[in-house]
């Protein structure tokens, strides 16, 4: 999901799209006495905009038994289109607004069950056939600059740039998602552009705070420097587990979280190692296993939900091996006694693996990467599904438990750009594979093939 994340009356197959893209742009100039152009300042309004097409295909394959929520063993094909529009305005100095419309539609693989590492980040818990056009996110955010070396910020999306300094501050407030902002892997994090799966879009074992699309709304703070940061929010978690509502009472239902990131003092020819640590506590109505299995009979978390808090934390490790490539390595685990309540059912997770360019083969702008990851359950989640219970993604109606296991790998092409009035377009092509084993944690059950295609282009 997405993030990206996490991102939806009724067609087969998705039809391309229009998309309309503008960029304004309006920059001060002055002209010295020497006759000399002064170089152009930030523009105080811009716009930039993504549309990303994904298809898949799963292979039948073996399984005994299927239950509610189970991957569905004949084949299947899914599909997914998002585009996504930014219109950011500078405010004053150092603060400017983003507003965020964004459409979606798709056809899960299984109405989207079935596994921990679903096969899709950009499909959502609300996708669909139907188009769907929503507000995703739309904040303001304010930079004050507190010393170092001068630095340039480069647009991009959500982002204006310009001028700054290595040390700052910078609030958020509004509408956005954590993983905007937090856990920012630069080689497994974006389902647009690097590894499909869920498994890779962020910490497996973190159930941030974020509707079914993967947003939500809060506030954050974070200081910088040029080798260290610290940041922290809290944001609005859903009024029921894996809703698209959510709860505006934050003060007794939230999702906080910290992270602390700073370069090592172990270096590699391409720069310093990097490290992130985080911890996240949940405050919400939910259901306890081992609460549910008490009543006895099938259990239902929905039978005994109560105010109660779910901890976690997640490390990250970042070896850089050039420019857009690299080796990480995630390590995460929350507590493990109530439901997910609002990214998937993974309560432990390892995954390590990297991101490479095609210089070797003459193609420098190509991407492509290869990780793996194993995801667990908890002992009373593993309980709680062996009884016949029933979670949001998972519910094969009994488990003989075995770590789900996910190897993904993809190509991506990356295009040439298309230069215009309006600004330069660009666009990739990708291949991608994953190989599931133990899917939904159940040893009966599998191996999965996923084979997808991908399109993506943005201004």
């Amino acid at each position: 999901m997405t993030m990206m994340f996490r991102l939806l009356p009724a067609r087969r197959h998705a039809r391309s799209m229009p998309l309309a893209l503008l960029l304004v742009a309006a920059a001060p100039w002055r002209v010295a006495a020497q006759a000399v152009e002064a170089p152009a300042a930030p523009p105080p309004v811009a716009w930039h905009a993504q549309a990303t097409w994904a298809w898949q295909a799963k292979p039948a394959f073996a399984a005994p038994y299927t239950g509610p929520n189970s991957l569905v063993p004949g084949r299947e094909k899914s599909y997914s289109f998002t585009t996504t529009g930014d219109l950011g305005v500078r405010l004053w100095q150092g603060a400017e607004a983003h507003f965020n419309p964004e459409a979606a539609q798709g056809v899960p693989l299984s109405r989207l069950t079935g596994a921990g590492g679903l096969s899709n980040g950009e499909l959502a818990r609300t996708s669909g056939a139907n188009l769907s056009v929503y507000r995703a996110r739309m904040f303001v955010q304010q930079r004050w600059a507190t010393g170092g070396d001068a630095e340039t910020i480069p647009a991009d999306f959500n982002e204006l740039g310009g001028a700054s300094r290595t040390s700052r501050w910078t609030v958020r407030a509004g509408a956005f998602s954590l993983l905007d902002y937090f856990d920012n892997n630069p080689y497994a994090k974006d389902p647009r552009e690097q590894f499909f799966n869920w498994s890779f879009l962020t910490h497996g074992a973190w159930d941030y705070a974020a509707d079914a699309r993967g947003y939500s709304v809060g506030a954050m703070i974070e200081y910088r420097t040029s080798t260290w940061a610290v940041r922290a929010a809290r944001m609005e978690l859903p009024r029921e587990s894996n809703g698209l509502a959510l709860d505006s009472h934050w003060r007794q239902h939230y999702g906080d979280q910290l992270e602390v990131e700073s370069d090592l003092p172990v270096s590699v020819p391409a720069g310093p190692l990097r490290a992130r640590l985080l911890v996240y506590r949940n405050r919400a109505v939910m259901g306890r296993f081992d609460d549910a299995l008490a009543l006895g009979g099938t259990p239902d978390v929905a039978w005994v939900r109560r105010a109660q808090s779910k901890t976690g934390w997640g490390v990250t490790l970042e070896a850089p091996l050039g420019e857009e490539a690299g080796l990480f390595l995630r390590a995460s685990r929350n507590n493990g006694q109530s439901e997910t309540y609002a990214f998937t059912e993974i309560d432990q997770q390892l995954s390590l693996g990297g991101q490479f360019t095609g210089a070797t083969w003459g193609r420098s702008k190509d991407r492509w990467g290869v990780a793996w990851a194993a995801n667990g359950l908890s002992r009373p989640h593993r309980s709680y599904l062996a009884a016949g219970g029933q979670g949001f993604f998972l519910g094969d109606g009994r488990l003989n438990y075995g770590p789900e296991q996910v190897l993904e790998a993809y190509y991506r092409w990356t295009l040439p750009d298309v230069v215009t009035s309006a600004g330069t377009l660009r666009s990739a092509f990708s291949l991608g594979a994953q190989h599931l084993v133990h899917p939904g944690y159940n040893r009966d059950r599998g191996p999965v093939q996923v084979y997808s295609l991908r399109w993506h282009s943005e201004f």
